[in-house]
């Protein structure tokens, strides 16, 4: 058991294990690559750590809290650890260990530059969304919120080309023009209306509220949808395939760990602790939400149908995926938000583990289209066992940790009689088959190219990379493994709803 004393301070210990490295790694520098990554292994383990211990007393029904300082009435900076926090950051923090070990395997087989400042934005980047994760109250989760926006985009902008300028200047305008012109002013009504910005079981927003500013309260919620524009709702979807020229396990971060689950994930707070189900269930807004979370599914989904790019249709589907949660959070009922909040995990690792596949076929045999991949698996058999892990979790594939966030958000769908949820998560899963299983396909069943034995440009063989295949291995076994067991993700979900 956790002392108050003690355990207090564990959210803020979590949140500083990694921004503590930064000085670190940045005195170390080039100088001793070996030490640098090192220190960038420990602050993940540490973080970990801190994370876990924190889990019996989240289990036993309490919560962790750590209140800052105050900067006006009700409104202060302050961090409260509970079950759906405590559930996003344990993902977060075990991906970034594993991601960093990808990262050593991947930024030396490409020889990329600048790995000092890369690692050090990494580590920002998970203390921003740990801090995220542990918000008490609205004002600082919009502080870390825009802490990740900013600490990010060095890594988008990473390789300093024009086209990695481009799109780092539209990653930053979308999430930065959206928090400006909704978020600030979403906030600004919150209180107004409700005279603080704390987070509440069952939601800030009274029934005579409801009564009296039901117009406002449904701007306000669609305000919150597209402020918090890492979760790429359409039409505010276009940064996300624009920082796909981010190095491959920035990429993962964005689109797996940190920026696009730091979306959904405070847009779940919103509409549990900000306005709460039953408050919701009086909103017109909400069928709205939900047909605009359908639309992202399935044209996000048509749409990955139609690029060769690799990362390009992940980057597609991960659009999608990431409204599956959001539409689970919007069904109003039990099964539905617990699908969405099972699938922020799920999720994770099965992208993260076909973003690491993405970054093993272009580091080991530089591949990048899904037109080049005939054969490839005679030469990449982990990599693409591992895709084909990943890909199949992703489709639902039963004894896949995709499986049971599907069949939740079925269920929760049929609970609230919502045939169109229900149409379009059976048609999204087979649109996931129509842009995942050619790749299978081709990778297995077509004949490898006499050309292909070897590297275009410089003749080596083709062969995996010890450090990436690895860790693909792992996020790809975890996959499984949650499927068969889901039971302690599922416990922590509950946990969020008792």
């Amino acid at each position: 058991m956790i002392s108050e004393a003690y355990g207090s301070l564990l959210p803020l210990f979590a949140i500083l294990a990694s921004a503590l490295a930064i000085p670190l790694i940045i005195a170390i520098g080039e100088r001793n690559p070996n030490l640098r990554e090192g220190i960038s292994v420990l602050a993940g383990l540490i973080k970990f750590g801190a994370v876990l211990v924190m889990v019996p007393t989240i289990l036993d029904g309490r919560s962790i809290e750590c209140r800052i300082f105050s900067i006006l009435p009700n409104i202060e900076l302050s961090l409260r650890v509970d079950a759906l926090g405590v559930l996003f950051a344990l993902g977060a923090s075990f991906l970034w260990i594993i991601t960093t070990f990808y990262s050593i395997g991947y930024m030396r087989g490409h020889h990329e530059k600048k790995q000092t400042r890369y690692y050090s934005c990494f580590a920002g980047a998970l203390s921003a969304t740990m801090g995220i994760a542990f918000s008490a109250n609205l004002f600082t989760l919009f502080l870390f919120y825009e802490i990740l926006t900013f600490v990010t985009y060095p890594l988008v902008a990473h390789h300093e080309t024009p086209e990695a300028r481009s799109g780092a200047r539209k990653y930053a305008l979308y999430l930065v023009g959206s928090a400006k012109l909704f978020l600030v002013l979403a906030l600004v009504i919150t209180y107004l209306l409700t005279g603080t910005l704390e987070f509440k079981e069952g939601g800030l927003v009274s029934h005579q509220l409801v009564e009296k500013s039901k117009g406002l309260l449904n701007v306000l919620f669609l305000m919150y949808l597209y402020g918090f524009a890492k979760a790429a709702v359409m039409p505010l979807h276009g940064w996300l395939p624009a920082a796909m020229v981010a190095p491959t396990p920035v990429s993962a971060l964005l689109h797996a760990v940190a920026v696009v689950k730091s979306g959904v994930f405070a847009i779940l707070r919103v509409i549990l602790h900000i306005f709460g189900l039953e408050t919701l269930k009086a909103l017109e807004i909400t069928q709205i939400a939900l047909f605009l979370c359908a639309f992202t599914i399935t044209i996000g989904s048509i749409i990955a149908l139609t690029r060769d790019n690799i990362k390009a249709r992940l980057a597609y589907s991960t659009v999608s995926q990431l409204s599956y949660i959001l539409l689970g959070g919007l069904l109003l009922t039990y099964n539905g938000v617990l699908g969405g909040i099972v699938h922020i995990t799920n999720h994770a690792f099965a992208k993260i583990t076909l973003f690491f596949c993405a970054g093993s076929l272009y580091v080991c045999a530089h591949r990048t289209q899904v037109s080049e991949l005939d054969g490839i698996a005679k030469k990449l058999p982990l990599t693409m066992a591992a895709f084909t892990i990943g890909a199949l979790a992703m489709i639902g594939m039963p004894l896949l940790n995709g499986f049971v966030s599907k069949w939740y958000l079925l269920i929760g769908s049929a609970d609230a009689g919502n045939s169109l949820a229900l149409s379009v998560l059976l048609l999204s899963s087979l649109l996931n088959g129509g842009y995942f299983l050619p790749i299978i396909y081709r990778a297995y069943f077509k004949d490898l190219p006499v050309s292909m034995g070897h590297h275009h440009d410089n003749h080596h063989e083709i062969k995996e990379n010890p450090f990436m295949a690895v860790t693909l291995l792992i996020t790809a076994i975890f996959s499984i493994l949650s499927g068969i067991f889901p039971q302690p993700i599922i416990l922590l979900a509950q946990e969020v709803l008792r």
